[in-house]
């Protein structure tokens, strides 16, 4: 038996050794080709992180953003909310002002329509009393002028319809001229005394 048959064992299974051998060096070329393809696998990976990083930037500044974009439309709300609460205290405050005033001047309109109703009766009672004066003014010019011309009877005819007509009170108790003559109610008592 030749040696190739006796240890077949030794070549079939070689040695880590003899395996190193049989792997051939890289060559400068091949190292540069490999690292350079590390290189480019790092390059990518790290722009892959990048363009991660970037895209979320993007995001939370966008959501950011939106939050801030709903804030405000929330501040907006609270701050119309606010506006219109101190609007609608305003307009109380303002409706309670003016029913305060409302009652103020109902009272002062009350007491004015009272000061009214007086002044017409005050009006209607001297319109009365008006009429009175001027009807015995004239029953006292007709006794006046009988007195004077001596008629008597007349004059005592007149003056009893001036008497039963209850107009004597109404004669002037004052003299419109400054000339210290009588008034016409003290001429009437003065006729009357001389006639009765």
């Amino acid at each position: 038996m030749s040696e190739e048959q006796k240890n077949p064992s030794s070549q079939e299974n070689p040695s880590p050794a003899q395996e190193n051998k049989t792997d051939k060096p890289l060559t400068p070329g091949q190292q540069k080709r490999r690292q350079k393809s590390v290189f480019q696998y790092i390059a990518i990976l790290f722009g892959a992180a990048f363009v991660l990083l970037l895209f979320t930037f993007v995001m939370e500044r966008r959501q950011y953003q939106m939050l801030q974009e709903q804030n405000e439309a929330q501040i907006d709300d609270l701050q119309q909310s606010v506006n219109a609460v101190q609007s609608l205290n305003s307009l109380y405050e303002e409706n309670a002002a003016l029913k305060e005033k409302t009652q103020e001047l109902e009272e002062e309109n009350q007491d004015l329509q009272e000061q009214v109703d007086q002044l017409e009766q005050q009006v209607s009672d001297l319109s009365v009393q008006a009429e009175k004066t001027s009807q015995a003014m004239d029953w006292f010019w007709q006794i006046d002028e009988a007195y004077v011309r001596g008629k008597y009877t007349l004059c005592r005819e007149l003056m009893d319809s001036l008497e039963e007509a209850g107009l004597k009170e109404a004669l002037p108790r004052e003299s419109v001229t400054d000339n210290g003559r009588f008034s016409p109610y003290d001429r009437y008592q003065e006729i009357y005394d001389a006639l009765y």
